[in-house]
């Protein structure tokens, strides 16, 4: 690859049956396409490459003699007038610097990479620790500054620190924390009448699990009642173990030919549809390779 300027690269190849030619990507910007399709009027964008295919043995040469003498120039301009225009009416927030360019410092928010990444131009450097936004992107980024600064005062310390505190004091809280520590107790209750089978891949009201025993402890009806809402009290109730099943455990189930009905949703376990184990395995192939990877980078 040949890097014509910061933002603009050209690529020697050949496509389509060793068809010669060369590809130009560069971010989207219409008056720009507009001037590189008058420049070479049988360039074609190809979805497949991602950009701007330009037939011919000479493409990637023409192409960098173009940008030299039309591309600089052209940020050139576009950065001047977003300079002037910044100037005129400057945005005023501790979250940004003017240098070279704007330099966009916050904590860290989901909301801000997705509302810079929407700024034609914007680039995050890893050494200043900053999104980099040049001038002639100024009006974008005015545009999405009031959701960008919105979201880094959320994004602030003490801001989490306040509404991790609003969360504590809530009265739904004690709740909270009583059905995190149900779901780490890792059982189900299931019917003392209508026992499940142990080792097979079931469908129950807290998700696809696999029970591996059964205790025998009497569950609290008040606990069923409340945490287990779906289960209905089909005479004595009693704790069963369950885990999650693995990806092979899920290809080798064997699906139910109907969805459940009434008696099946009563007792609080069914066999499993084929759409639903479709879902779950690629639930349980993302979360296996997900854990491998970090085992493997740990190591």
């Amino acid at each position: 690859m040949t890097e014509v300027t910061e933002q603009f690269s050209a690529t020697q190849r050949e496509v389509g049956g060793g068809r010669p030619g060369a590809t130009a990507a560069f971010p989207y910007d219409r008056l720009t396409v507009e001037r590189f399709r008058t420049a070479f009027p049988r360039a074609r964008w190809r979805d497949d490459l991602g950009a701007w295919f330009v037939p011919g043995i000479s493409a990637e040469r023409r192409l960098n003699s173009w940008s030299s003498r039309e591309w600089s120039g052209v940020l050139a301009h576009a950065d001047e007038r977003g300079r002037d225009a910044f100037s005129f009416e400057p945005i005023t927030s501790p979250y940004l610097e003017v240098a070279d360019d704007l330099l966009v410092r916050t904590p860290y928010s989901r909301d801000v990479v997705a509302e810079l990444r929407q700024v034609p131009w914007a680039r995050w450097d890893p050494a200043s620790r900053a999104w980099r936004v040049p001038f002639r992107s100024s009006e974008a980024l005015r545009r999405r500054w009031p959701l960008i600064e919105e979201a880094a005062c959320r994004a602030e310390p003490e801001e989490r620190r306040k509404r991790a505190e609003a969360r504590r004091a809530a009265p739904e809280h004690a709740d909270r924390l009583a059905e995190a520590a149900e779901r780490r107790r890792n059982r189900y209750p299931v019917p003392e009448i209508a026992l499940p089978p142990l080792g097979q891949v079931l469908m129950t009201h807290a998700g696809c699990v696999v029970l591996d025993s059964v205790t025998g402890e009497v569950v609290e009806t008040p606990v069923a009642a409340w945490l287990y809402p779906g289960v209905a009290s089909v005479g004595t109730l009693i704790w069963a173990v369950r885990r999650r099943p693995t990806h092979d455990e899920l290809i080798r189930a064997w699906p139910a030919r109907a969805a459940p009905g009434p008696e099946d949703l009563a007792r609080g376990w069914w066999q499993p549809t084929i759409d639903t184990l479709r879902e779950e395995r690629r639930k349980a192939a993302f979360l296996e390779r997900a854990r491998e990877a970090r085992r493997s980078k740990s190591t």
